[in-house]
């Protein structure tokens, strides 16, 4: 018997075992205890930095600073499409990958600035769905630095609600990134090394406040 012959005599079994047969009821989600708006964004903050990444929360008058300083010595500075200029700092040596840059030009970016889809408390996760202010997956995964700007209000409390908010963009066919801290894996003993792929740096700065107006 080939490959395929025996792949399909695997399908065809399958497909007869599943005729007829319910489909089992799901068990309900194991939602988060209610949480208050600060709790949430606490928890948030507990996580990001469980994850040793920096974690600095402004008002709307603070992000420029709050952008300079998570950028520190970084310069060349690659941005993606939609990001608004008002988050940027003067000085810096921005490329907007519009239209796309190399992978050498990436390459020679000391960081990236984006925004994001959500963010989920409960695990410290970001996502992006690479709408406007997120950019091409690539961008996320070659400098060495991310630095990402959160609305305070795009903070979910759980992983139910952050897969909720990015529906739409995965029925549009748009992939998705989930990012839980700087670049980090581990070994068959579960020592934790850091550093193996993407960004070893990863600094989050959650925006807080009525006045707020950027894009994410």
């Amino acid at each position: 018997m080939s490959t395929a012959e025996a792949r399909l005599e695997v399908l065809t079994r399958i497909n007869r075992a599943k005729e007829g047969a319910q489909t089992p009821e799901r068990p309900p989600y194991p939602r988060a205890a209610a949480q208050t708006r600060e709790e949430v964004l606490h928890t948030f903050q507990d996580r990001i930095e469980d994850y040793r990444a920096g974690f600095v929360r402004v008002a709307p008058p603070g992000l420029l600073e709050a952008v300079r300083t998570a950028l520190g010595g970084a310069r060349r500075v690659v941005v993606p499409g939609g990001l608004d200029a008002v988050w940027l700092p003067d000085g810096l040596d921005v490329r907007r990958d519009e239209p796309f840059l190399t992978h050498a030009e990436l390459d020679g970016a000391d960081a990236v600035v984006t925004g994001c889809a959500v963010a989920v408390a409960t695990t410290g996760t970001i996502i992006l769905d690479h709408g406007p202010g997120q950019g091409r997956r690539v961008l996320t995964l070659v400098p060495d630095l991310h630095v990402c700007i959160i609305r305070a209000d795009q903070i979910v409390p759980d992983v139910l609600d952050g897969v909720q908010a990015v529906a739409a963009a995965v029925r549009a066919g748009r992939p998705l990134t989930w990012i839980s801290g700087g670049s980090a894996t581990s070994d068959i003993e579960l020592v934790r090394v850091e550093g193996v792929h993407g960004p070893r740096r990863l600094q989050v700065i959650v925006v807080d406040g009525p006045a707020w107006r950027g894009r994410g």
